[in-house]
Formats: C-alpha cells, structure tokens, sequence
C-alpha cells in the first residue's frame, strides 16, 4: 500500500483498513510462531503498512479538530 494511497483514503476508510491490517499482522505472527510462514518479510511489510495508516489518520484527525 503506497502512502499517496493512503492519503487519499477518508477517516472511516483509514479506521476499517487499520482493523483489517492488524487483523492480518495476528494472523501473520500466529503463522510465525507455528511454523508456517515461509515469506517472513511480509510481516515487515504489514508493520509498516500500519504505521502509515495511523500516520495519516492521526494526522487528518488533527487537521479535523483545527
């Protein structure tokens, strides 16, 4: 997920997307820890897709209360 498309996504859109996402991470670390995740590197990939979602939507929360 690319930051531009993030930015462009409205509040509700970023909230549903960030449920989803750590949902997606606990599935990924559950794989992790049984053994059955071969492509570890996507665990990094979901972290920081994270971190984009809450940056984005911390900031068009700010920018709200303005």
């Amino acid at each position: 997920m690319k930051a531009a498309e993030v930015r462009e996504l409205d509040v509700q859109e970023l909230e549903r997307r960030l449920t989803e996402t750590r949902r997606e991470l606990f599935n990924l670390r559950f794989q992790h820890a049984t053994g059955q995740l071969e492509n570890t590197g996507q665990l990094k990939d979901v972290r920081k897709n994270i971190a984009r979602l809450l940056t984005v939507l911390n900031r068009k929360k700010w920018e709200n209360e303005k």
